[in-house]
C-alpha cells in the first residue's frame, strides 16, 4: 500500500518544486532588472560604478555576516574542509564577477552589455549543466535558448557598426563574467551548497577584498558628496536587494531546478529593465525591446518546461 501511494505522493512534491524554482527564477531577474536601471538611476546624480560596487559588497557583507559566524560557530570543518569550493565560488560570483562586468563597460557600449554576459549564462549555464550535472540538452532546451538569445539581439538593438578591436575587447569581458556566473552555478548545484551560506560567503569575501580596497583608492568621496535620498536609496536597492538577493535567489533557483535551467533566467534581466526604466527612467521601451521581451519569454518557457520533472544531479 505504502509503495502504491509513493508515485502520487512524489509527483505532486515534485510539480511544487519546479514551481518553486520558475517563481524564484522570475524574482532572481526582477531583482537584476532593478539594480540594472537605479545603477543607471544613481550614476545620473553623481555616483561612479565603483561606488555602486562597494555598496553592493558592503551592505550585503555586513547583512549576511551573522549567517557566516553563526555558521562558523555550529561547523568550522564545512569551512576548512572545502576551503577550496567556498574560495571557488567567492571567485566566480564575488569581486571578479562584478569587475570583469563594471570593466567591460569602459570598451563596449551598455547595449553589448544587455547582450553577452547573459547570452554567456545561458549558453554556458546549459553546456557546463550536461557536462557536469548530467543535466540534458534537448532540442527544446536549445530551441528556447536560440529563441532567447534572438529576443536579448532585439532588446540591445546590435549593429554591426557598433563591433569594433576595442569594444571587442569589452564584449570578450562579458562574455567571462557570463561564463564565471554560469560556473557559480554549476559549483552551487554539484557540491550542493547552502544558497543563504553560499550568499554569505560571497558577500563577505567581497566585503573584506574589495570594499578597503576601494576605500583607500577613492575615500568614497561620491558617496559622502551624494544626496541622502540617492544614498539610500541605492543602500537599500544595491546592498540590500541586489547585493543579497541577487545572489540568495539565483543560488535557490539552481538548487531547486538544476544549474542549466537557472542559467537561463538572467536572460530576462535585459528586457524587464527595458520595461522598468519606463518609469524610473523615462524611456519609454521601443517596438524592438518590447518584441524582444516576449520573445525571450517565449524561449525561456521552452527552455524549462521540456521534461519538469527531470533535475540535474
Amino acid at each position: 500500500m505504502q509503495n502504491s501511494l509513493s508515485p502520487s505522493a512524489a509527483q505532486p512534491e515534485g510539480h511544487h518544486t519546479f514551481v518553486r524554482g520558475i517563481l524564484i527564477g522570475l524574482l532572481a531577474a526582477g531583482i537584476g532588472a532593478l539594480y540594472t536601471v537605479f545603477a543607471r538611476w544613481g550614476i545620473n546624480r553623481g555616483l561612479q560604478t565603483f561606488d555602486l560596487t562597494a555598496l553592493r559588497f558592503g551592505v550585503a557583507g555586513l547583512v549576511t555576516a551573522p549567517v557566516l559566524a553563526l555558521a562558523w560557530i555550529r561547523d568550522q570543518h564545512q569551512f576548512t574542509g572545502r576551503w577550496k569550493t567556498w574560495l571557488g565560488i567567492a571567485l566566480l560570483a564575488g569581486v571578479p564577477f562584478g569587475m570583469l562586468m563594471f570593466g567591460g563597460l569602459q570598451f563596449a557600449p551598455v547595449s553589448h552589455a544587455a547582450v553577452f554576459p547573459f547570452s554567456a549564462m545561458s549558453v554556458m549555464g546549459m553546456l557546463l549543466g550536461a557536462i557536469f550535472t548530467g543535466d540534458r540538452i534537448t532540442w527544446r532546451r536549445s530551441t528556447g535558448i536560440l529563441a532567447v538569445l534572438g529576443g536579448l539581439l532585439l532588446v540591445a538593438g546590435l549593429n554591426a557598426s557598433s563591433f569594433t578591436g576595442t569594444t571587442l575587447m569589452g564584449d570578450a569581458m562579458f562574455i567571462l563574467a557570463g561564463t564565471l556566473w554560469a560556473g557559480f552555478g554549476i559549483v552551487l548545484r554539484k557540491n550542493r551548497l547552502d544558497p543563504l551560506l553560499a550568499t554569505a560567503v560571497i558577500a563577505f569575501s567581497a566585503l573584506v577584498t574589495y570594499v578597503p580596497l576601494y576605500l583607500v583608492l577613492t575615500g568614497a568621496r561620491s558617496l559622502l558628496a551624494s544626496p541622502p535620498q540617492v544614498l539610500w536609496t541605492e543602500v537599500v536597492i544595491q546592498g540590500l536587494i541586489a547585493g543579497a538577493g541577487t545572489l540568495f535567489t539565483y543560488a535557490r533557483t539552481v538548487s531547486l531546478l538544476g544549474a542549466g535551467r537557472a542559467a537561463i533566467f538572467p536572460a530576462l534581466t535585459p528586457g524587464l529593465a527595458a520595461l522598468l526604466a519606463w518609469p524610473v527612467l523615462g524611456h519609454m521601451p521601443t517596438a524592438a525591446e518590447t518584441t524582444g521581451c516576449v520573445v525571450v519569454m517565449a524561449g525561456l518557457i521552452l527552455a524549462v518546461t521540456g521534461n519538469a520533472q527531470r533535475r540535474g544531479n
